[in-house]
């Protein structure tokens, strides 16, 4: 299995999602959004590589979840993919945060990014804006991102809001 490269892990948040879950920072992403939380995740060269099985080993039952945020997750959809189906299979709710929409991931012509959008719970698309920045929203940063419903929103083909984080 393909190593991640990730830039750090908190492993017990509340804030990257519901529940006491592990946040998993990987390294690298394309966005360069201005006034990202994470600017330090930008670079694809920085970051340690960590086997996906290391981090499958350090989860434990106190654990609801796993959440994959960045950098952009969805450059290493590979290896996401396969732990977050050795995740599911354990009962984890599983979240990512994407600067892609659901729009544009659905279009890519990747069977990692499918199989990775297929086992997650939550998606939290969109690029962060700075000037829709909101501190009173639920798990994003900026009023046009969403969270989105993956497993109604791939069953419709199009963007379902998971109501609960409306």
């Amino acid at each position: 299995m393909k190593p991640l490269k990730i830039a750090g892990i908190v492993p017990e948040s509340i804030v990257d999602g519901p529940g006491v879950r592990y946040a998993l920072f990987v390294q690298g992403c394309p966005h360069h959004c201005p006034g990202c939380h994470n600017p330090q995740t930008h670079d694809f060269s920085g970051g340690t590589e960590v086997p996906p099985e290391a981090i499958l080993a350090e989860l434990d039952n106190r654990i609801s979840g796993i959440t994959f945020s960045g950098g952009e997750p969805f450059c290493q959809a590979e290896a996401l993919s396969w732990l977050a189906a050795q995740l599911k299979a354990r009962g984890k709710h599983i979240t990512a945060y994407s600067g892609y929409t659901f729009e544009e991931l659905t279009a890519m012509d990747d069977p990692f990014i499918r199989a990775l959008l297929e086992k997650l719970d939550l998606l939290i698309d969109g690029r962060f804006i700075l000037e829709q920045k909101s501190v009173e929203l639920h798990f994003r940063g900026s009023t046009n991102q969403r969270i989105l419903d993956m497993p109604a929103s791939l069953v419709a083909g199009q963007p379902i809001w998971a109501e609960k984080y409306r």
